[in-house]
């Protein structure tokens, strides 16, 4: 007599992490009896009927990951709907990410959107945790006939959860990324209604932790970068925000764009032309828009200068600009390696500036003095103080001062020198006050605080662009020549002579000069 076949039940029975969901037939299906799977309980995903296949998803890093979770929490009580063959108990696995960022309650097709999050515990044998959860009871809702075509990877929130953040026609966001995002683009995502950001990839918990609260979090489920596909795969993400290192945003960007998202890409996408081109191309092909974070254009003052300077003509022809960025704080130095170093982090943004106020996609010539007077910097074959001069094809001379030397507050001055007269962009602050010679800042300005209504400008642009209200503002050649100028001043400094950039055919595949 042979051995009785294992039925899901057993398998249930025999592993706690498990249990059999049963779906409901479709309409006009007769009097078929509903169909049941095996599911985990913990992470929301159904699971082939085979022992292997069963204790290589128990031994996943996925699966670990959110027993460890369940441990901080709170036991969260479940009282199963008919489409569960059994009532559950979501103690240890019963939560779907990382602590303390994702929420609790999972319905038939993912987690719950609870928003909100209440008081945290922190013992002092224990890991610092930021939320917990008080026992609730939530019925688990049958899942419609309609998702059943779906991927199964895919959690489907509850749609009057998402629209309680969202709201009515709100956008699904993905972030990708946190540790070279700017605080002024993840205040922008705190602080529109328009839109609400669904999942965060991110290895580094501790850097999400940083990036955004947890009350905002309650609502938003945070990934490690391997389950990216299940971003991708979730039809209620409208758009993706990249800002990982541009040596790994291209291809972030690109199987985004293939997903049909919408993209904004804080940092540069790649400093390999190639690869850049190919992101906007891909852009262009699958009809979804591809935003660049020049942030800079988004700036209220500096676009009523650019108004002024190109629209009216108030000053005639341009002879001269300058300008000067200090930033403050000093950016790190892992962040400046991974992010280009000044001259891809900072100088890329004034030349693009400089750009769209002469109307000229380059100079002639261009040549770049630098000096690194932190010994860190000069480790990394790179400065933290540079001066660029260019000459454009209309005489225009322009100069770019850029520091990550600034004691007190960030200093952002622009100047343009006209036939018919001067416009400046000073320094801003709530005071309207201007310093000289003292000992204590008056008021001190962070670069994310003088830049933050450009920042929100920005994001704001990149939301009306998903909802096909316009194109995106910065074009791929806008973008590219931006990017090989700033690699010619790389190399001028590098060099030490300058570089001749006329009848420049950009046909240089990698763009970024190589640190040896």
């Amino acid at each position: 007599m042979g051995r009785r076949k294992k039925t899901l039940h057993d398998y249930a029975a025999e592993f706690s992490e498990l249990a059999v969901k049963r779906q409901r037939p479709e309409r006009g299906g007769g009097g078929e009896a509903a169909a049941e799977s095996l599911w985990c309980s913990s992470c929301q995903l159904p699971l082939r009927v085979r022992r292997d296949r069963i204790l290589e998803h128990l031994a996943s890093g996925r699966h670990y990951r959110n027993r460890r979770l369940a441990r901080q929490r709170a036991p969260l009580l479940l009282s199963a709907g008919p489409d569960i063959s059994l009532p559950l108990q979501l103690d240890a696995p019963s939560l779907l990410a990382q602590p303390p960022l994702v929420l609790a309650a999972t319905t038939a097709g993912g987690p719950s959107l609870l928003p909100g999050a209440v008081g945290s515990t922190t013992a002092p044998d224990q890991a610092p945790s930021t939320s917990a959860f008080t026992a609730l009871r939530v019925r688990i809702a049958p899942a419609p006939a309609e998702r059943s075509s779906r991927s199964p990877a895919v959690p489907q929130a509850r749609d009057g959860a998402v629209l309680g953040r969202c709201g009515a026609g709100g956008l699904g966001l993905a972030l990708f990324g946190t540790e070279l995002g700017d605080n002024a683009l993840f205040q922008s995502l705190v602080e529109e209604n328009g839109c609400c950001l669904l999942y965060i990839v991110e290895d580094q918990l501790h850097e999400v932790e940083r990036a955004f609260s947890a009350e905002f979090l309650a609502g938003t489920r945070v990934l490690r970068q391997q389950d990216t596909d299940i971003v991708l795969n979730d039809q209620r993400v409208s758009g993706v925000i990249v800002c990982s290192p541009p040596e790994e945003a291209s291809e972030v960007v690109i199987d985004a764009l293939r997903a049909g998202k919408g993209v904004f890409c804080e940092r540069l996408p790649s400093f390999d032309r190639q690869t850049a081109e190919t992101c906007f191309d891909e852009a262009n092909r699958c009809g979804r828009p591809l935003v660049c974070g020049f942030y800079k254009r988004f700036d209220p003052a500096l676009q009523f200068l650019c108004k002024k300077v190109r629209g009216c003509q108030a000053l005639g022809r341009i002879h001269r600009i300058a300008t000067t960025s200090s930033v403050y704080p000093a950016a790190s130095l892992g962040f400046l390696k991974t992010s280009g170093g000044i001259f891809y982090n900072a100088a890329v943004h004034d030349i693009d500036i400089v750009s769209l106020l002469l109307g000229e996609s380059a100079p002639d010539t261009i040549f770049s003095l630098g000096h690194a007077f932190c010994a860190d910097m000069a480790c990394l074959k790179d400065v933290d103080t540079v001066a660029v001069s260019m000459k454009f094809p209309s005489g225009a001379i322009v100069t770019l001062d850029i520091s990550q030397h600034c004691t007190k507050s960030c200093d952002q001055r622009l100047e343009v020198h006209g036939s018919q007269g001067t416009l400046r962009v000073d320094n801003q602050n709530p005071l309207g006050i201007t310093e000289h010679g003292t000992s204590v800042s008056i008021c001190t300005q962070t670069q994310a605080d003088r830049y933050r209504e450009a920042h929100r400008g920005l994001f704001r642009h990149f939301l009306r662009t998903l909802k096909g209200k316009e194109p995106p503002a910065i074009t791929k050649e806008q973008f590219l020549w931006a990017v090989q100028v700033a690699a010619a001043a790389e190399q001028s400094w590098r060099n030490g002579s300058a570089v001749d950039l006329r009848n420049e055919a950009m046909d240089s595949a990698v763009v970024k000069t190589e640190i040896m």
